[in-house]
């Protein structure tokens, strides 16, 4: 992509974080363009391109299985046109002008970094390679500022220092804790990729305990932050991390990991009280069960807007719990061939390991399993030849 651009005569940079993580020997997962070339320029030298976004004209040009994301350079401050701003907050920016406009505009200094093709070097307008060797992490321009022309970047502040193991500027750090309710102002669906990349990048425990440290949490996973705070606090912290730090040795061990099974954790406490009080006023337990989990996810959703493939899963988790203390041979065999009983029964260790009384039955389904002969697949529907009569 850089280098049909550059053949084209436009400008091209890797910029962002893929150089960043190169420089420190990481992984890259994925690479951004900046370029000289309008949206619709770039269009034209790429059947497989398209243009995406009203807040941020992109470019999105698939290589094989990948896509890399090429942006056209914003223009300053000073320059206006198809801009739009609302309490500081950046709606629209579509102005574009050149590198020297366009390096000004990035968050952070050690994302501020753009290699060159044409000369195999690094531009760096900023001092973001002096941050990187002093693993600093440091504002372009005033952080108030930054964060009020895009909120999200109190997540990616603590993202990336989490990430990296860089250390905050008391200048990045110190307005967190004030400026949070700022988060309330961006999409939730937009929300929701945020909260993926904190726990789904490795460091998923550590990033939980830094939200906590500067009120983050509240406006990302509010019924959790009450529940942290409520009469079984403990319990439920443990529950977390313990669910934290397994998914991020499934991600060091290359297993797979769900959203699902996250979200499971993280409002099975609020769910659990919702489903007693509707258990006190006499409905059955299965209905129970779905009214909580209707309740508890409709308030989660309009915070952090959490898909319902993901939210459907998590409720299959949950009826499930109740379930294996009906551990009958027959019952068993059942619910052994559901399509989320790994699912559930990882969670029924883990609330067990979080301080719950569930030893007998968590032993009870280790026996089980082991003796278990191995499931044959379910044969064929019979279907007969014969015509049906008219």
């Amino acid at each position: 992509v850089l280098y049909r651009l550059k053949k084209a005569g436009y400008q091209s940079y890797l910029v962002g974080g893929g150089v960043r993580d190169l420089l420190l020997g990481l992984s890259p997962k994925d690479f951004d363009i900046a370029t000289d070339a309008l949206p619709e320029q770039v269009r034209e030298l790429f059947r497989s391109c398209r243009l995406i976004g009203r807040r941020f004209r992109l470019a999105h040009v698939r290589v094989g299985p990948e896509i890399i994301e090429v942006a056209t350079f914003r223009a300053g401050e000073h320059l206006q046109g198809d801009r739009v701003t609302d309490a500081g907050r950046i709606v629209r920016d579509n102005v574009y002008g050149d590198i020297g406009d366009d390096v000004w505009r990035r968050d952070f200094t050690v994302n501020s970094l753009y290699y060159n093709i044409r000369d195999f070097s690094i531009v760096d307008y900023t001092g973001g390679m002096k941050d990187i060797s002093e693993r600093r992490l440091r504002f372009i321009g005033d952080p108030v500022q930054r964060y009020k022309e895009d909120p999200v970047r109190l997540l990616r502040a603590v993202r990336f220092a989490v990430k990296l193991g860089f250390r905050m500027d008391e200048s990045i750090a110190g307005p967190i804790p004030q400026m949070a309710s700022l988060l309330q102002e961006i999409p939730p669906a937009r929300l929701f990729e945020e909260v993926l990349k904190l726990f789904l990048g490795g460091s998923a425990a550590q990033s939980f305990q830094q939200l906590r440290a500067f009120g983050l949490l509240d406006w990302l996973l509010p019924e959790l932050e009450r529940s942290l705070q409520g009469e079984r606090g403990d319990q439920t912290a443990h529950l977390v991390q313990r669910v934290l730090q397994n998914t991020d040795q499934r991600l060091r061990d290359g297993k797979p990991v769900t959203p699902a099974f996250l979200f499971a954790a993280f409002l099975w406490e609020p769910m659990r009280v919702a489903s007693e009080r509707f258990l006190g006023d006499g409905v059955p337990q299965l209905d129970a069960l779905n009214l909580a989990a209707d309740a508890v996810l409709s308030k989660q959703v309009a915070a952090v807007a959490v898909p319902r493939r993901l939210t459907k899963i998590t409720r299959e988790i949950w009826i499930l719990q109740p379930r294996f203390a009906r551990n009958t041979e027959k019952r068993a065999a059942r619910l052994f061939s559901h399509p989320r009983f790994r699912a559930g029964y990882d969670f029924l260790l883990l609330r067990h390991e979080s301080g719950e009384d569930l030893g007998e039955l968590c032993d009870w389904w280790a026996q089980y399993q082991e003796g278990r002969p191995k499931a044959e697949p379910p044969p064929k529907p019979h279907r007969s030849r014969r015509r049906p009569r008219a």
